[in-house]
């Protein structure tokens, strides 16, 4: 059986799927969610990730979405410095997802939405995965591209192993300021610690909110909502006038450094979150799951067109666990480095980069 059943359509599943269709590969992909999102969520691709584009042929495409930002430093309200970055693009993940579903469907191929998958069995010949509505889809490998929370890793009893930091969070958001400018992406930070980051999501009115949470009277931090949106902004940008509208996609996030113990179970296979994720410093959780899917696609494509049998894809595994285990101890410093530097005075998330 030559097909691939793809669970999950975020980045990692859809670069998967676009090069497994140009490879001539049957796909198959499927997702618990109702329908696309358009959450800003990982808002940059690095020349990895814009490589990985290229490949696929949509570096114009995904060129004529994204820009190039200047990052914009101020603390206590004062402005400092700029920065201007190099080979980043940012814009919202939706963006990129939207591209490459575009791509998908112009070879043939499309997301299939409210399909959770609940049990998986493997045979000789095949995989099947069960889903919630009672269906069956019976497919020759099967790859769980389904995020952090992967209900594939579980399905196949595959430990996450690592930590997760419960003091270092982040509240996040998708919000509009109609009066800040959308030229740079703002970083105010402040003299006990805290900061606030407006960064704007190209051809929307759109910015991704970051920010140290707010504390709780017995110091645990309070979730994230419009109004603690508003109060974190006054407190940290210190720019009367500016008001936050149409919060949206409000989340909270930790520091999590976790890993799968292995990334193949016989026919199936884990890439990106649902196999390693890792601070955000630097922006590599992207451009790394997607670099997992390049590769995945390369040893299944061999797998399934050459001679040499099921013999390419231990190649896989063989190539992407250290990289994971590397991306982890790099966030992991990056993160540190990060931390450290916004407490002087004109330095930025550009810190993570270096």
């Amino acid at each position: 059986m030559g097909d691939v059943l793809i669970v999950g359509s975020g980045p990692t599943g859809l670069t998967l799927a676009c090069d497994l269709a140009r490879r001539g590969v049957p796909v198959r992909v499927v997702d618990r969610r109702a329908g696309p999102h358009r959450e800003s969520r990982g808002k940059s691709l690095n020349r990895d990730g814009m490589g990985a584009m290229a490949e696929l042929g949509l570096s114009e495409r995904i060129s004529g979405v994204g820009r190039e930002l200047v990052l914009r430093k101020y603390f206590d309200g004062a402005h400092v410095n700029d920065t201007r970055l190099k080979d980043v693009l940012f814009l919202g993940q939706w963006q990129i997802e939207e591209v490459l579903r575009e791509h998908l469907a112009s070879l043939g191929g499309r997301v299939e939405y409210d399909a959770r998958v609940t049990g998986i069995d493997q045979d000789p010949e095949g995989v099947t995965a069960h889903l919630a509505d009672g269906r069956s889809i019976r497919a020759g490998y099967l790859a769980g591209c389904d995020g952090g929370r992967s209900a594939v890793r579980g399905l196949l009893g595959i430990p996450f192993e690592g930590t997760t930091k419960e003091a270092e969070t982040m509240v996040l958001g998708d919000v509009r300021a109609p009066d800040l400018s959308r030229d740079v992406w703002h970083q105010w930070f402040t003299s006990d610690g805290g900061a606030v980051m407006l960064c704007p999501i190209p051809g929307t009115p759109v910015f991704q909110l970051q920010a140290s949470p707010e504390q709780q009277a017995d110091g645990t931090p309070l979730p994230p909502s419009p109004e603690g949106f508003q109060r974190l902004f006054d407190r940290h940008a210190r720019m009367a006038g500016i008001r936050l509208t149409g919060a949206t996609w409000l989340s909270a996030w930790r520091v999590n450094v976790r890993m799968a113990a292995r990334m193949r179970e016989g026919r199936a296979f884990l890439a990106g979150d649902a196999a390693h994720v890792h601070s955000v410093a630097g922006g590599l959780g992207m451009n790394t799951g997607i670099q997992d899917a390049m590769a995945l696609g390369r040893v299944l494509g061999a797998a399934l067109g050459g001679e040499a049998g099921a013999r390419p894809l231990d190649a896989y595994e063989a190539e992407r666990l250290p990289e994971a285990a590397r991306v982890l101890a790099d966030t992991s410093a990056r993160h540190r480095r990060v931390v450290a530097a916004v407490r002087e005075p004109g330095r930025g998330t550009e810190v993570g980069l270096l």
